[in-house]
């Protein structure tokens, strides 16, 4: 399995580039902590496998990860790795505005000139959190992955959105004129 903490990012990508949900989930314990980019808590392996069978299937279907910077702080059995992620080749949902409900647990689309169906390249970090295993292998037992939005400082709500409860979270910045 993985034998260096950094591995973890590199393998996960290799999964992505493959839509290997089963070797994303192999990646991870079986009570292992997944949050992606809009915030769903996954909480176990066979979730996170699930998930990310469903996001090959419907939202990322062909689409490639690249690590583009790798961080690992080791803390003898335990290692937190940062690594900064793109992606390219994410669908637009059905409808092609990116709004919500069109996936279950998909990402918004953004506009791009990639052409109908495609939403843009993204870029992101994740971070990993691995522990050494009692046969010598590490394996995650916490992902946080986040968006990079360009521009922003943070997002603010400003009551335009899909939520349910009528609020949209939208991108900002405090040092503007």
């Amino acid at each position: 399995m993985l034998s260096n903490p950094e591995d973890v990012a590199n393998r996960f990508a290799d999964a992505w580039n493959r839509g290997d949900a089963d070797a994303i989930a192999a990646l991870f314990t079986d009570d292992a902590d997944f949050v992606n980019v809009v915030g769903f808590w996954w909480t176990r392996r066979e979730q996170i496998r699930h998930n990310h069978a469903y996001g090959f299937a419907h939202i990322f279907p062909g689409s490639t990860m690249s690590i583009e910077r790798l961080r690992v702080r080791d803390l003898g059995d335990t290692a937190v790795v940062h690594a900064r992620w793109r992606i390219e080749g994410q669908s637009m949902p059905s409808g092609g505005d990116g709004g919500a409900g069109e996936a279950d647990d998909g990402a918004p689309g953004y506009a791009d000139d990639g052409g109908p169906g495609y939403a843009g390249d993204r870029r992101g970090i994740f971070v990993f959190v691995t522990r050494r295993q009692k046969d010598g292998t590490l394996r995650a037992v916490a992902a946080q992955n986040t968006d990079i939005v360009p521009g922003a400082q943070t997002l603010v709500a400003d009551g335009s959105g899909p939520r349910t409860d009528g609020s949209g979270l939208r991108p900002a910045r405090y040092d503007d004129p």
